[in-house]
Parts: C-alpha cells; sequence; structure tokens
C-alpha cells in the first residue's frame, strides 16, 4: 500500500518552496538563464520529491535518525516529510554556505535545520544515510563523474586526476559510511551504488540494492535504496 504524506506535511512543503529565494540560487543551480530553469524545475521538484518521500517513509521507523550528505532544495520534501510525518531528526549538510542561508531561511517554522559543515562532523549514529549525487559531482569531480557516466574520454582522460579524486570519494564514505548504525538504509543514486557496495565488500558487510528506482528533477540520476547489514 502506498504511503500517503499528512496534510500538514504537503503545506509545509508548498509553503517552504513558496519562500525560497529563487534570484539567490541562480548562480547555484544554473549558469544562465536561472528564471527559466526554476519556473520549469520547482513543481517537478516538489511533485518528485512527494513521491520519493512516500516510498521512502514506508522504510524508515518513527522517531529515527538520517544524516543528509549534500543535501540542497531537492531534498526539502523528503527532509520535512522524515521530520513531520515520523517525527524523526534529520542532519542535512551543505558545504555551500549562501545556499545554505536561503534554505534555512526558507525552513524557518520547520523542524529542518541545514548545517554549512562536511557531515563528517554528525555526531552519532544514524539509521537512514542519504548521498545522492554527492560522490559524482561533475563540478567536484570533473575526471572522475564523465567515467562513472560511461562518456569518459580516452583522448583526454587523465588518470592522475582521476586518482585524486577517486581517493577524496573514497574518504567520504569511509568517513559517512560508519555512521550508520547496522541494519540500516542508504538512499543514493544509481551510479553512486558502486562506492557503497565497495565499501560494504572492503568491510565484509552484507547489502542489497533494491530494483526499483524513482525518478528526480534536478540533477535527472535515478534514486534507489540500499539495505545494509543483516536484518
Amino acid at each position: 500500500m502506498k504511503y500517503r504524506l499528512h496534510t500538514q506535511t504537503l503545506k509545509a512543503v508548498r509553503r517552504v518552496f513558496d519562500h525560497l529565494d529563487y534570484k539567490s540560487l541562480e548562480p547555484i543551480y544554473c549558469y544562465e538563464g536561472g528564471d527559466e530553469f526554476w519556473r520549469a524545475k520547482r513543481k517537478p521538484c516538489e511533485r518528485l520529491g512527494i513521491n520519493l518521500s512516500q516510498a521512502l517513509l514506508k522504510k524508515l521507523p518513527r522517531g529515527g535518525r538520517s544524516l543528509y550528505v549534500g543535501a540542497g532544495v531537492a531534498e526539502l520534501p523528503v527532509l520535512l516529510a522524515e521530520a513531520i510525518d515520523l517525527h524523526r531528526h534529520v542532519e542535512p549538510y551543505n558545504l555551500r554556505r549562501s545556499e545554505v542561508t536561503v534554505l534555512n531561511r526558507a525552513c524557518r517554522g520547520t523542524p529542518v535545520r541545514f548545517h554549512a559543515r562536511t557531515a563528517a562532523e554528525a555526531s552519532g549514529k544514524f539509521d537512514h544515510l542519504w548521498m545522492v549525487s554527492v560522490l559524482n559531482d561533475p563540478e567536484r569531480f570533473p575526471d572522475l563523474s564523465p567515467l562513472s557516466y560511461g562518456n569518459a574520454n580516452p583522448v583526454t582522460f587523465n588518470p592522475r586526476r582521476f586518482e585524486q579524486q577517486r581517493r577524496i570519494v573514497q574518504s567520504i564514505v569511509d568517513q559517512c559510511m560508519p555512521k550508520l548504525g547496522l541494519p540500516g538504509l542508504v538512499t543514493t543514486s544509481t551510479e553512486e551504488v558502486v562506492w557503497i557496495a565497495d565499501w560494504c565488500h572492503r568491510h565484509g558487510i552484507p547489502y542489497r540494492v533494491e530494483r526499483k528506482q524513482y525518478l528526480t528533477a534536478l540533477v535527472g540520476d535515478p534514486i534507489c535504496f540500499i539495505k545494509v547489514g543483516k536484518e
């Protein structure tokens, strides 16, 4: 049976999106045509975020804790749904201070507050880890990302820079995955599954990638769930 979000949550999602400063978000999410970008993306972002929330909340217990790595506008519906529907503690981290300021201003009056720090600073254990479009970010990892998507150019590919970026990605995973209590749930993009699987293999921890995928509005990478540890 499909989980139905509370009316209070749906109202909170719409209210937060209404209060976002899209002008300030333009240079973060697009190089030009910011008005057109948000006119095209805002409603799909709300709708697909609500759809994903309805799928995720069926898998999480009430009162648990979720760690969000690199969370932004796309994560707002899910964060609000967890916090309001299931009374869960959510900790979203984002290194872009200007975006965090905009997000926190829009989230006033809700249980959601973003942190302009690295998620490695989060303390305690979490039963859910969200890491979507972080490990294959084309801006931060311009040599690793094309390989992740299968479109690297063999003529211009730089193995030295790739190796440096791979070490950074593995470091992010090594810092965040131990914060997941077992058994736990990881939400990630299909392109990033290999990094979670690699960590599980290196630590001898069983995992299962669920086959169903969910669409996203901003990045476009399909999202899936990974159950980590014995149930």
